[in-house]
């Protein structure tokens, strides 16, 4: 049962039609300059109604079959929210490559990308490819790790593997935690929040491993 469904507020109303895909493509394309668009949470909702969708096991010749009938497809929606992600990250370390100060300045006005930039910019200069995978669920650390590489002058074939793998490993984890929130709950917003609530907690594990500081060499015997 949708909770919201009285009102006309259901997840599936809400995620139904192929704009979705194009919702989903900008958020994610923008938000590595604006790391305050919800686009993990829009990937997630949209998955929860494309699974629930997908494993329907009855079809209503009414308004809720023709709803289904115009869900979100999971496989679609990975390749949109990776080759999204992927191409807002190589923009952004074009534009800070080129952009110089300019760049500095954006930064510098978003006490967010400040905070994060102060935490995490030492702490990804040093460490290898793998960091950039982790940063990619770090809240701004996309943004951070993206416009750090074009800023210091990182060479592109040894960001953008690792941006595309990045890429490739969110759009994975936020598509399946909707797919296993639509199996077990349904086209719900309980399906929804609790997948999205796994998100914020990968963030929040992800930007931990990343600030903890490094292990201090043992001492010479």
């Amino acid at each position: 049962m949708n909770v919201l469904d009285g009102t006309g507020w259901s997840l599936q109303s809400l995620t139904a039609g192929p704009w979705i895909y194009a919702a989903v493509t900008t958020s994610i394309l923008l938000d590595v300059l604006l790391p305050v668009l919800p686009s993990g949470i829009l990937v997630v909702t949209a998955a929860t109604a494309a699974s629930a969708a997908s494993t329907s096991l009855t079809a209503s010749a009414g308004a809720a079959g023709s709803v289904a009938a115009y869900a979100p497809s999971l496989i679609p929606l990975l390749l949109c929210a990776a080759t999204a992600s992927a191409l807002g990250d190589l923009a952004a370390y074009q534009l800070a490559r080129r952009g110089g100060t300019r760049i500095g300045r954006f930064v510098a006005r978003s006490r967010r990308l400040t905070v994060a930039q102060e935490r995490l910019g030492e702490t990804l200069a040093r460490g290898g490819g793998l960091l950039v995978v982790l940063a990619r669920f770090a809240p701004a650390g996309r943004s951070v790790v993206s416009l750090g590489a074009g800023a210091t002058g990182r060479r592109l074939r040894d960001f953008l593997p690792w941006s595309v793998l990045a890429a490739a490993v969110w759009a994975t984890y936020g598509v399946g935690l909707g797919w296993l929130g639509g199996r077990w709950l349904g086209a719900t917003w309980l399906g929804a929040c609790v997948p999205v609530l796994a998100l914020f907690l990968a963030g929040t594990l992800a930007a931990y491993v990343i600030r903890r500081p490094a292990a201090a060499p043992a001492p010479a015997s």
